[in-house]
Protein backbone atom coordinates (compact mmCIF):
# COMPACT_ATOMS: atom_id res chain seq x y z
CA UNK A 1 0.00 0.00 0.00
CA UNK A 2 2.78 2.39 0.92
CA UNK A 3 4.53 1.48 -2.35
CA UNK A 4 1.44 2.46 -4.35
CA UNK A 5 1.03 5.73 -2.42
CA UNK A 6 4.65 6.70 -3.03
CA UNK A 7 4.32 6.07 -6.75
CA UNK A 8 1.07 8.03 -6.92
CA UNK A 9 2.73 10.94 -5.10
CA UNK A 10 5.67 10.84 -7.51
CA UNK A 11 3.37 10.82 -10.54
CA UNK A 12 1.32 13.70 -9.11
CA UNK A 13 4.49 15.74 -8.51
CA UNK A 14 5.69 15.16 -12.06
CA UNK A 15 2.26 16.06 -13.44
CA UNK A 16 2.18 19.34 -11.51
CA UNK A 17 5.72 20.17 -12.62
CA UNK A 18 4.67 19.69 -16.24
CA UNK A 19 1.42 21.66 -16.24
CA UNK A 20 2.45 24.50 -13.90
CA UNK A 21 4.88 26.94 -15.53
CA UNK A 22 8.04 27.85 -13.73
CA UNK A 23 7.86 31.26 -12.09
CA UNK A 24 10.95 33.32 -12.87
CA UNK A 25 12.97 34.80 -10.05
CA UNK A 26 12.16 38.40 -9.13
CA UNK A 27 14.68 40.74 -10.72
CA UNK A 28 16.13 41.87 -7.39
CA UNK A 29 16.95 38.32 -6.32
CA UNK A 30 19.13 37.35 -9.26
CA UNK A 31 22.81 36.87 -8.30
CA UNK A 32 24.98 38.47 -10.96
CA UNK A 33 28.54 37.20 -11.48
CA UNK A 34 31.48 39.00 -9.90
CA UNK A 35 29.10 40.42 -7.29
CA UNK A 36 27.80 43.07 -9.68
CA UNK A 37 25.05 45.11 -8.06
CA UNK A 38 22.44 47.28 -9.71
CA UNK A 39 20.59 50.05 -7.91
CA UNK A 40 17.33 49.52 -9.82
CA UNK A 41 15.61 46.71 -11.63
CA UNK A 42 12.25 45.89 -13.15
CA UNK A 43 10.64 42.68 -14.32
CA UNK A 44 9.43 43.40 -17.83
CA UNK A 45 5.86 42.37 -18.61
CA UNK A 46 6.55 39.91 -21.45
CA UNK A 47 9.12 37.44 -22.79
CA UNK A 48 10.43 36.41 -19.33
CA UNK A 49 12.82 39.31 -19.20
CA UNK A 50 14.05 41.82 -16.67
CA UNK A 51 16.09 44.99 -16.77
CA UNK A 52 18.71 46.06 -14.23
CA UNK A 53 20.57 49.36 -14.25
CA UNK A 54 22.75 51.94 -12.54
CA UNK A 55 22.44 55.57 -13.60
CA UNK A 56 24.87 58.42 -12.94
CA UNK A 57 22.92 61.68 -13.48
CA UNK A 58 25.99 63.91 -13.30
CA UNK A 59 27.70 62.09 -16.18
CA UNK A 60 24.61 60.78 -17.94
CA UNK A 61 26.07 57.27 -18.04
CA UNK A 62 23.96 54.11 -17.72
CA UNK A 63 25.12 50.60 -16.79
CA UNK A 64 22.45 48.15 -17.83
CA UNK A 65 21.90 44.40 -17.71
CA UNK A 66 19.11 42.91 -19.81
CA UNK A 67 18.26 39.36 -18.70
CA UNK A 68 16.25 36.74 -20.59
CA UNK A 69 15.23 33.62 -18.68
CA UNK A 70 14.66 30.23 -20.33
CA UNK A 71 16.73 31.26 -23.33
CA UNK A 72 17.89 28.56 -25.69
CA UNK A 73 21.49 28.47 -26.84
CA UNK A 74 20.10 28.77 -30.38
CA UNK A 75 18.28 32.04 -29.67
CA UNK A 76 19.18 35.69 -29.87
CA UNK A 77 18.08 38.49 -27.55
CA UNK A 78 18.08 42.26 -27.96
CA UNK A 79 17.30 45.32 -25.88
CA UNK A 80 17.16 48.83 -27.28
CA UNK A 81 16.24 52.42 -26.53
CA UNK A 82 14.62 54.68 -29.08
CA UNK A 83 15.75 58.30 -28.63
CA UNK A 84 13.57 59.67 -31.43
CA UNK A 85 10.22 57.88 -31.38
CA UNK A 86 8.18 55.02 -30.01
CA UNK A 87 8.57 51.51 -31.38
CA UNK A 88 11.15 49.55 -33.31
CA UNK A 89 12.34 51.80 -36.14
CA UNK A 90 14.95 54.24 -34.88
CA UNK A 91 15.89 52.03 -31.94
CA UNK A 92 19.52 51.71 -30.92
CA UNK A 93 19.92 48.08 -29.88
CA UNK A 94 22.25 45.79 -27.99
CA UNK A 95 22.21 42.21 -29.32
CA UNK A 96 23.59 38.88 -28.10
CA UNK A 97 23.58 35.39 -29.63
CA UNK A 98 25.70 32.27 -30.09
CA UNK A 99 27.58 32.14 -33.38
CA UNK A 100 27.79 28.99 -35.50
CA UNK A 101 31.01 28.18 -33.64
CA UNK A 102 29.22 28.35 -30.31
CA UNK A 103 30.83 31.64 -29.27
CA UNK A 104 28.59 34.08 -27.43
CA UNK A 105 28.74 37.42 -29.22
CA UNK A 106 27.44 40.80 -28.08
CA UNK A 107 27.35 43.89 -30.26
CA UNK A 108 25.39 47.03 -31.15
CA UNK A 109 22.97 47.50 -34.03
CA UNK A 110 20.93 50.57 -35.05
CA UNK A 111 17.50 49.64 -36.42
CA UNK A 112 16.55 51.70 -39.45
CA UNK A 113 13.68 49.59 -40.85
CA UNK A 114 11.37 46.71 -40.02
CA UNK A 115 13.38 44.55 -42.43
CA UNK A 116 16.51 44.84 -40.31
CA UNK A 117 18.83 41.86 -39.99
CA UNK A 118 20.39 43.40 -36.87
CA UNK A 119 23.66 44.10 -38.63
CA UNK A 120 26.52 45.19 -36.42
CA UNK A 121 27.17 48.94 -36.49
CA UNK A 122 27.79 51.89 -34.20
CA UNK A 123 24.91 53.56 -32.39
CA UNK A 124 24.05 57.24 -32.45
CA UNK A 125 25.42 57.72 -28.92
CA UNK A 126 28.69 56.63 -27.28
CA UNK A 127 28.86 53.02 -26.07
CA UNK A 128 31.67 52.28 -23.65
CA UNK A 129 31.24 48.51 -23.30
CA UNK A 130 28.96 45.68 -24.36
CA UNK A 131 29.21 42.01 -23.41
CA UNK A 132 27.03 38.99 -22.71
CA UNK A 133 26.81 35.86 -20.59
CA UNK A 134 24.88 32.60 -20.84
CA UNK A 135 24.42 30.42 -17.77
CA UNK A 136 21.69 27.93 -16.87
CA UNK A 137 19.48 28.98 -19.79
CA UNK A 138 19.76 32.63 -18.77
CA UNK A 139 21.20 35.02 -21.33
CA UNK A 140 22.26 38.50 -20.21
CA UNK A 141 23.46 41.54 -22.12
CA UNK A 142 25.69 43.95 -20.21
CA UNK A 143 26.19 47.44 -21.61
CA UNK A 144 27.51 50.83 -20.55
CA UNK A 145 26.57 53.83 -22.64
CA UNK A 146 26.04 57.58 -22.68
CA UNK A 147 22.38 58.42 -22.29
CA UNK A 148 21.28 60.51 -25.31
CA UNK A 149 20.80 64.13 -24.17
CA UNK A 150 20.76 62.74 -20.62
CA UNK A 151 17.01 62.23 -21.01
CA UNK A 152 16.03 59.83 -18.24
CA UNK A 153 12.58 58.97 -19.61
CA UNK A 154 13.14 56.86 -22.71
CA UNK A 155 11.26 54.56 -25.04
CA UNK A 156 12.66 51.05 -24.96
CA UNK A 157 11.98 47.78 -26.76
CA UNK A 158 13.18 44.21 -26.29
CA UNK A 159 12.98 41.04 -28.37
CA UNK A 160 14.17 37.50 -28.82
CA UNK A 161 14.22 35.07 -31.71
CA UNK A 162 16.03 32.06 -33.12
CA UNK A 163 19.39 31.74 -34.84
CA UNK A 164 19.66 29.66 -38.01
CA UNK A 165 22.31 26.97 -38.49
CA UNK A 166 24.51 29.29 -40.53
CA UNK A 167 24.55 31.86 -37.73
CA UNK A 168 22.13 34.40 -39.19
CA UNK A 169 19.43 35.85 -36.98
CA UNK A 170 15.90 34.88 -37.91
CA UNK A 171 13.07 37.41 -37.55
CA UNK A 172 11.26 37.34 -34.26
CA UNK A 173 7.64 36.25 -33.98
CA UNK A 174 5.06 38.81 -35.06
CA UNK A 175 2.31 37.77 -32.69
CA UNK A 176 1.52 37.69 -29.00
CA UNK A 177 4.16 38.91 -26.53
CA UNK A 178 6.64 39.84 -29.26
CA UNK A 179 4.32 42.64 -30.33
CA UNK A 180 3.92 43.86 -26.75
CA UNK A 181 7.60 44.15 -25.85
CA UNK A 182 7.94 47.92 -25.72
CA UNK A 183 7.31 50.63 -23.18
CA UNK A 184 8.68 53.67 -21.39
CA UNK A 185 11.55 53.42 -18.95
CA UNK A 186 12.09 56.00 -16.21
CA UNK A 187 15.68 55.67 -15.05
CA UNK A 188 15.11 57.93 -12.04
CA UNK A 189 11.98 56.43 -10.50
CA UNK A 190 12.66 52.91 -11.75
CA UNK A 191 9.23 52.63 -13.31
CA UNK A 192 8.55 50.83 -16.57
CA UNK A 193 5.31 51.80 -18.25
CA UNK A 194 3.57 50.59 -21.35
CA UNK A 195 1.69 53.89 -21.76
CA UNK A 196 2.85 57.14 -23.27
CA UNK A 197 1.05 59.48 -20.87
CA UNK A 198 4.09 60.29 -18.78
CA UNK A 199 6.25 60.76 -21.86
CA UNK A 200 3.63 63.10 -23.32
CA UNK A 201 3.48 65.06 -20.07
CA UNK A 202 7.25 65.47 -19.96
CA UNK A 203 7.47 66.46 -23.61
CA UNK A 204 4.74 69.04 -23.04
CA UNK A 205 6.67 70.46 -20.09
CA UNK A 206 9.85 70.59 -22.15
CA UNK A 207 8.04 72.41 -24.95
CA UNK A 208 6.50 74.91 -22.51
CA UNK A 209 9.94 75.49 -21.02
CA UNK A 210 11.39 76.12 -24.46
CA UNK A 211 8.61 78.47 -25.58
CA UNK A 212 8.69 80.56 -22.40
CA UNK A 213 12.44 81.03 -22.51
CA UNK A 214 12.60 81.68 -26.25
CA UNK A 215 9.98 84.43 -25.94
CA UNK A 216 11.39 86.01 -22.78
CA UNK A 217 15.17 85.77 -22.97
CA UNK A 218 15.47 85.32 -26.71
CA UNK A 219 12.97 87.86 -28.10
CA UNK A 220 11.53 90.32 -25.56
CA UNK A 221 14.84 91.22 -23.94
CA UNK A 222 16.55 92.14 -27.25
CA UNK A 223 13.50 94.24 -28.13
CA UNK A 224 13.77 96.01 -24.77
CA UNK A 225 17.41 96.82 -25.49
CA UNK A 226 16.46 98.25 -28.89
CA UNK A 227 13.90 100.54 -27.21
CA UNK A 228 16.49 101.83 -24.75
CA UNK A 229 19.33 102.29 -27.20
CA UNK A 230 17.59 104.02 -30.08
CA UNK A 231 14.35 105.69 -28.96
CA UNK A 232 15.87 107.83 -26.21
CA UNK A 233 17.85 109.76 -28.81
CA UNK A 234 14.70 111.43 -30.14
CA UNK A 235 13.78 114.41 -27.99
CA UNK A 236 10.14 114.41 -29.03
CA UNK A 237 9.52 111.02 -27.43
CA UNK A 238 10.45 112.20 -23.96
CA UNK A 239 10.47 109.34 -21.44
CA UNK A 240 8.43 107.04 -23.68
CA UNK A 241 11.55 104.98 -24.42
CA UNK A 242 12.11 104.38 -20.72
CA UNK A 243 8.57 103.16 -20.09
CA UNK A 244 8.71 100.85 -23.11
CA UNK A 245 12.12 99.54 -22.05
CA UNK A 246 11.02 98.92 -18.48
CA UNK A 247 7.74 97.27 -19.50
CA UNK A 248 9.41 95.00 -22.05
CA UNK A 249 12.23 93.93 -19.74
CA UNK A 250 9.88 93.43 -16.79
CA UNK A 251 7.59 91.22 -18.85
CA UNK A 252 10.59 89.29 -20.18
CA UNK A 253 11.94 88.81 -16.65
CA UNK A 254 8.62 87.52 -15.31
CA UNK A 255 8.17 85.09 -18.20
CA UNK A 256 11.82 84.10 -17.81
CA UNK A 257 11.22 83.25 -14.15
CA UNK A 258 8.42 80.91 -15.22
CA UNK A 259 10.67 79.31 -17.84
CA UNK A 260 13.50 79.00 -15.33
CA UNK A 261 11.12 77.39 -12.84
CA UNK A 262 10.01 74.75 -15.34
CA UNK A 263 13.66 73.97 -16.01
CA UNK A 264 14.40 73.49 -12.32
CA UNK A 265 11.32 71.32 -11.94
CA UNK A 266 12.37 69.04 -14.78
CA UNK A 267 15.85 68.75 -13.34
CA UNK A 268 14.72 67.99 -9.80
CA UNK A 269 11.69 65.78 -10.50
CA UNK A 270 12.18 64.30 -13.95
CA UNK A 271 15.94 63.92 -13.96
CA UNK A 272 16.45 66.01 -17.10
CA UNK A 273 20.03 67.29 -17.03
CA UNK A 274 21.79 69.23 -19.75
CA UNK A 275 24.74 70.72 -17.92
CA UNK A 276 25.84 73.52 -20.32
CA UNK A 277 22.25 74.60 -20.96
CA UNK A 278 21.45 74.47 -17.25
CA UNK A 279 24.57 76.44 -16.24
CA UNK A 280 23.90 79.16 -18.80
CA UNK A 281 20.28 79.35 -17.61
CA UNK A 282 21.33 79.81 -13.99
CA UNK A 283 23.86 82.45 -15.07
CA UNK A 284 21.16 84.29 -17.01
CA UNK A 285 18.83 84.32 -14.03
CA UNK A 286 21.59 85.63 -11.76
CA UNK A 287 22.54 88.38 -14.22
CA UNK A 288 18.92 89.40 -14.79
CA UNK A 289 18.17 89.43 -11.06
CA UNK A 290 21.24 91.58 -10.39
CA UNK A 291 20.23 93.91 -13.22
CA UNK A 292 16.73 94.34 -11.81
CA UNK A 293 17.97 94.90 -8.26
CA UNK A 294 20.58 97.47 -9.29
CA UNK A 295 18.16 99.25 -11.64
CA UNK A 296 15.46 99.61 -8.98
CA UNK A 297 17.41 100.20 -5.78
CA UNK A 298 20.88 101.44 -6.72
CA UNK A 299 20.35 103.75 -9.68
CA UNK A 300 21.88 107.19 -8.99
CA UNK A 301 20.51 110.38 -10.50
CA UNK A 302 21.68 111.45 -13.95
CA UNK A 303 23.92 114.21 -12.63
CA UNK A 304 25.48 112.07 -9.91
CA UNK A 305 29.24 111.54 -10.27
CA UNK A 306 28.84 107.76 -9.88
CA UNK A 307 26.20 107.49 -12.59
CA UNK A 308 28.84 106.61 -15.19
CA UNK A 309 29.83 103.49 -13.24
CA UNK A 310 26.18 102.47 -12.97
CA UNK A 311 25.81 102.92 -16.73
CA UNK A 312 28.87 100.76 -17.42
CA UNK A 313 27.54 97.98 -15.18
CA UNK A 314 24.07 98.25 -16.74
CA UNK A 315 25.41 98.03 -20.29
CA UNK A 316 27.84 95.16 -19.65
CA UNK A 317 25.30 93.03 -17.78
CA UNK A 318 22.54 93.83 -20.26
CA UNK A 319 24.45 92.95 -23.41
CA UNK A 320 26.04 89.89 -21.78
CA UNK A 321 22.57 88.66 -20.89
CA UNK A 322 21.36 89.11 -24.47
CA UNK A 323 24.30 87.19 -25.96
CA UNK A 324 24.00 84.31 -23.49
CA UNK A 325 20.22 84.23 -23.91
CA UNK A 326 20.35 83.84 -27.69
CA UNK A 327 23.08 81.20 -27.36
CA UNK A 328 21.03 79.25 -24.82
CA UNK A 329 17.90 79.39 -26.96
CA UNK A 330 19.79 77.68 -29.77
CA UNK A 331 21.10 75.09 -27.33
CA UNK A 332 17.52 74.52 -26.25
CA UNK A 333 16.42 73.90 -29.84
CA UNK A 334 19.15 71.27 -30.18
CA UNK A 335 18.12 69.59 -26.92
CA UNK A 336 14.45 69.47 -27.91
CA UNK A 337 15.29 68.16 -31.37
CA UNK A 338 12.87 70.80 -32.55
CA UNK A 339 11.62 70.78 -36.10
CA UNK A 340 13.71 72.91 -38.42
CA UNK A 341 10.80 75.30 -38.99
CA UNK A 342 10.95 76.48 -35.36
CA UNK A 343 14.67 77.05 -35.43
CA UNK A 344 14.42 78.81 -38.79
CA UNK A 345 11.60 80.97 -37.44
CA UNK A 346 13.70 82.06 -34.49
CA UNK A 347 16.68 82.72 -36.74
CA UNK A 348 14.40 84.86 -38.89
CA UNK A 349 13.23 86.82 -35.84
CA UNK A 350 16.80 87.44 -34.67
CA UNK A 351 17.90 88.50 -38.16
CA UNK A 352 14.90 90.84 -38.39
CA UNK A 353 15.75 92.41 -35.03
CA UNK A 354 19.35 92.77 -36.17
CA UNK A 355 18.29 94.52 -39.38
CA UNK A 356 15.96 96.82 -37.45
CA UNK A 357 18.80 97.64 -35.05
CA UNK A 358 21.15 98.44 -37.95
CA UNK A 359 18.58 100.70 -39.60
CA UNK A 360 17.90 102.50 -36.32
CA UNK A 361 21.64 102.81 -35.73
CA UNK A 362 22.01 104.68 -39.02
CA UNK A 363 18.92 106.82 -38.40
CA UNK A 364 20.02 107.80 -34.89
CA UNK A 365 23.52 108.71 -36.06
CA UNK A 366 22.09 110.91 -38.79
CA UNK A 367 19.70 112.48 -36.29
CA UNK A 368 22.46 113.15 -33.75
CA UNK A 369 24.79 114.61 -36.38
CA UNK A 370 22.08 116.92 -37.73
CA UNK A 371 21.21 117.92 -34.19
CA UNK A 372 24.83 118.90 -33.53
CA UNK A 373 25.01 120.88 -36.78
CA UNK A 374 21.92 122.87 -35.86
CA UNK A 375 23.15 123.40 -32.34
CA UNK A 376 26.65 124.63 -33.27
CA UNK A 377 25.52 127.63 -35.42
CA UNK A 378 23.14 128.68 -32.67
CA UNK A 379 25.98 128.61 -30.15
CA UNK A 380 28.16 130.66 -32.50
CA UNK A 381 25.41 133.26 -32.89
CA UNK A 382 24.96 133.49 -29.13
CA UNK A 383 28.71 133.88 -28.66
CA UNK A 384 28.98 136.66 -31.27
CA UNK A 385 26.06 138.51 -29.70
CA UNK A 386 27.73 138.41 -26.31
CA UNK A 387 30.92 140.05 -27.62
CA UNK A 388 31.19 143.87 -27.00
Amino acid sequence: MAFVQNHLLLLLTCFIAIIVPTTPQPCNSYPFPKHINYAACEDLPVLETSLHWNYDPSLGIVDVAFKKANAKDSSWIAWAINPTSKGMVGSQSFVAFHTSRGILKAYTSPITSYATMLQEANLTFPVYSVSASYTNSTMIIFATFQLPQNNTLVNHVWQHGLVSDDGTLRPHSFSGPNLQSFGILDLISGKVSATSGQMHSRNTLRNVHGILNAISWGILMPIGVIFARYLKVFDGLGSTWFHLHRACQSLAFLIGIAGFGTGLYMGNHNGVYHSPHRCIGITLMCLASAQVFVAIFLRPKKDHKKRIFWNIFHYIVGYSTIVLAVLNVFKGFDILNAQKIWKKTYVGIIISLGIIAMILEVITWIYVCNKKRVKNPEEQVETSQQRP
